[in-house]
């Protein structure tokens, strides 16, 4: 039960960070190039990106035996959770930019205001293509997290049925408020979904090893689900602990904390 609402939350709230950047990106060709290209490339990587949901999520499931399918998918979550993780420290450091999607917004406009005109099938080319590529390489991380949640959990549908919910009510939203959603505390949610990435993929990759025992079982872990808020609380801790060692760090020369984006 634990896991399944970890798989809920998680997969809800990456869904929305992602979808805000999307929408925006859509915004930003809709207001300019045009609604009906915008969103036409928006539809064609939505569709290209429930194909691949389905067909990974029961590759995965069908091909893998339980402890190999969660050591790889732990494993998969812990360095992708890793990766928001040390983005949302360094931005609580002070060490890199808070995303600011009024910006990334007015970036997008302006782009497509300088772009030429082409019309190939009765689309706005420009505006069609970048609202694809942005919708499909914002959807991909949740078509990850998807995959890797719904497969450990055994219940793709529901980590599917989640993301699609959590775009609606991204793309309703920007639909009544006519702008991107700069209000949406997106940096804290990406904070919110690396602890959550990061603890997730611990649980599984370690349950995972089970893999390696001679019976070939996923390893219990002690206290089941209750470890799974224990891990959270310690990555937590571990993460509040870099951010103050952060600054700190950065300060010496030839220090490569802050690293690439």
């Amino acid at each position: 039960m634990g896991a399944t609402y970890g798989l809920v939350a998680a997969v809800f709230l990456a869904s929305v960070v992602e979808a805000v950047e999307a929408l925006t990106i859509v915004m930003a060709m809709g207001m300019t190039r045009g609604w009906r290209s915008a969103w036409a490339g928006a539809g064609a990587a939505v569709v290209v990106l429930a194909a691949f949901t389905a067909a990974a999520g029961y590759a995965l499931a069908t091909w893998l035996p339980e402890a190999a399918l969660q050591l790889t998918v732990g494993t998969l979550l812990l360095v992708f959770g890793l990766q928001w993780l040390r983005k949302a420290v360094l931005r609580g450091a002070g060490l890199r930019a808070r995303h600011d999607e009024e910006a990334a917004f007015a970036a997008q406009s302006s782009a497509a205001r300088a772009a030429e005109r082409t019309t190939r099938l009765g689309l706005d080319w420009f505006g069609f293509t970048v609202a694809l590529k942005g919708v499909f390489l914002e959807g991909v991380e949740i078509v990850f997290i998807v995959i890797t949640f719904g497969s450990s959990a055994h219940n793709v549908p529901v980590a599917a049925g989640t993301a699609v919910i959590a775009a609606l009510c991204v793309a309703l939203a920007g639909f009544v408020a006519h702008r991107p959603l700069s209000r949406v505390p997106e940096n804290t949610l990406k904070y919110g979904v690396g602890l959550l990435l990061t603890s997730f993929g611990t649980y599984w990759a370690v349950a995972g090893l089970g893999v390696f025992a001679p019976d070939g079982q996923t390893l219990a872990w002690w206290g089941r689900d209750w470890a799974i808020p224990v891990l959270i609380a310690a990555w937590f801790g571990v993460s509040r602990l870099l951010i103050r060692v952060a600054p700190i760090l950065a300060a010496r020369p030839g220090s490569p904390v802050a690293g690439r984006d």
